[in-house]
């Protein structure tokens, strides 16, 4: 792998610990207490203010995985990966 790949793991791993605060938020915040910028906030005289995007969590939560795994696979050695390929 290139070491433009190599560069972009420190960006994925910061996204990922993002993704994963923002993922815990969706889980124990009620709608009417996110931030007015989160996608699901509602107004607290809403009839549903006090539900909780569980679905919204998911999502952020599984892509925040994805942007470890790409760091892991990002930062392996390059000397395995030719070993292989050559017959």
């Amino acid at each position: 792998m290139n070491v433009n790949m190599r560069k972009l793991a420190i960006p994925a791993v910061i996204l990922g610990v993002v993704l994963i605060v923002i993922a815990i938020l969706y889980f124990v915040t009620p709608e009417h207490s996110l931030p007015s910028f989160f996608p699901g906030h509602v107004s607290a005289s809403d009839p549903e203010a006090g539900h909780h995007h569980t679905k919204h969590g998911i999502a952020a939560l599984v892509v925040a995985l994805a942007c470890f795994a790409f760091a892991w696979f990002a930062t392996g050695p390059a000397g395995a990966r030719a070993d292989r390929a050559a017959p």
